[in-house]
């Protein structure tokens, strides 16, 4: 979605086309146990409403920092409100599903605007600040905004679960990420050449124009 050399979305467009069958996520979580059950329609009401209170909040944030809010901005927080309610959406209520919202947005505009640069890594797609920061998130508000269960533990005792599958996600993503890096090296080699990305890869792997700019997509 993005140039490798610069921080904006290559088109616009195609990003918003991309983003729009993560709805399916909303149908999938609606059909939780195959039926029109209590649970299904909690999960479908968290669901829109976490995404839908992350592109308010995540608008809002553009707007006062930037003056403008954008459409890849909003698309972005989509995601990162349907990445953050996945995990809770059948367990939380309406208020927790808000505060879900609000909490991914604040987290992941941060990380893709201030802690990106600050650290100069370079990703696709902003994984790290949508997915793994937002998806850590996720984690607490199942635990802390879901109602207590009698008898069998309780929310801190929940929110403590969560921070332990937190920190085996830090420990094993890492080792996971360099072992399949690893044999993709010794395969087919890890990435493209830094001439192949800095002149685009639909033209140095594919030999033609994803865009049109080298001849309206014609063979190079």
């Amino acid at each position: 979605m993005r140039f490798w050399c610069g921080r904006r979305c290559a088109t616009v467009p195609l990003c918003l086309i991309g983003r729009a069958p993560l709805d399916g996520v909303v149908r999938v979580q609606r059909r939780q146990r195959l039926s029109a059950s209590p649970l299904a329609t909690l999960a479908f009401l968290n669901t829109g409403t976490a995404a839908s209170t992350a592109v308010a909040a995540w608008a809002l944030i553009e707007w006062t920092h930037r003056g403008k809010p954008t459409a890849l901005g909003g698309a972005t927080a989509a995601v990162a409100g349907l990445v953050a309610i996945t995990p809770a959406c059948g367990n939380v209520g309406s208020m927790g599903a808000i505060w879900t919202g609000i909490g991914v947005s604040v987290i992941s505009y941060a990380a893709c605007t201030f802690l990106k640069p600050a650290l100069g890594y370079d990703e696709s797609l902003d994984v790290f600040g949508v997915h793994a920061l937002g998806g850590a998130w996720a984690r607490l508000p199942r635990a802390s905004c879901r109602p207590a269960r009698s008898g069998i533990e309780t929310n801190l005792q929940q929110v403590m679960v969560q921070l332990r599958g937190i920190a085996f996600v830090v420990g094993f993503a890492p080792v996971a990420t360099a072992v399949s890096s690893s044999l993709c090296n010794c395969s087919s080699g890890r990435c493209a050449s830094r001439r192949g990305r800095a002149r685009g890869l639909d033209l140095s792997e594919h030999s033609e124009s994803a865009y049109g700019f080298a001849g309206a997509g014609a063979p190079v």
